[in-house]
């Protein structure tokens, strides 16, 4: 690992649990989102320490109601709650992957996504969003779809985005490589040194 990504790695509890980001102070009326952008090849220092963050968020703040949603493990549980995975999987099988993303696009909407992830992580009922998962998820769902159709779901509620690429504060980047469309309303979670 690099020691700049360390750092950025040590610098996120302090800041995920300061009453500033929780209450949303400094962000002018803008929606509280934002991305931990990392090195595709991190990914394993970086779900480990989502680990590290919820067994450590209670012994911070012991008030704090904090949620995790993987997006890869969202889409699992959309598709065998509608009774799709298995003839999802069926499909890939046959057909090959460009047949099974033209058949999942309506099923894994981003609308009907976001809707999914608000059910489970119940924003309302928290202080703080982690959301993991998007290179996995990656081709089945564009990370700036979802987040353009949490807005209005979230409230006031932050979500931190774990971000496998770059985020410049207007275009993200999946595995630094895919340009995604603009997305100007997140920030970043913590800059790099």
């Amino acid at each position: 690992m690099s020691s700049d990504f360390e750092q950025r790695l040590d610098q996120i509890l302090g800041r995920i649990t300061a009453d500033d980001f929780l209450q949303g102070r400094g962000l002018g009326n803008e929606i509280p989102f934002y991305a931990f952008d990392y090195p595709p090849e991190q990914e394993l220092a970086v779900r480990e320490h989502i680990v590290f963050l919820l067994e450590q968020l209670p012994k911070h703040r012991p008030d704090l109601r904090a949620t995790h949603v993987n997006l890869f493990d969202l889409i699992i549980e959309t598709l065998k709650s509608r009774n799709f995975y298995d003839k999802a999987l069926d499909l890939q099988r046959k057909k090959g992957d460009a047949a099974l993303l033209k058949a999942l696009a309506a099923p894994l909407d981003a609308g009907k996504l976001a809707a999914a992830l608000i059910e489970q992580a119940q924003p309302a009922a928290q202080d703080l969003v982690l959301v993991s998962g998007v290179g996995s998820a990656y081709p089945l769902l564009r990370t700036h779809n979802l987040l353009n159709n949490l807005h209005a779901g979230m409230g006031s509620t932050p979500l931190v985005l774990f971000y496998p690429g770059t985020y410049d504060g207007q275009s993200l980047r999946l595995f630094g490589l895919l340009q995604d469309k603009p997305y100007y309303r997140a920030f970043r979670l913590v800059d790099s040194g």
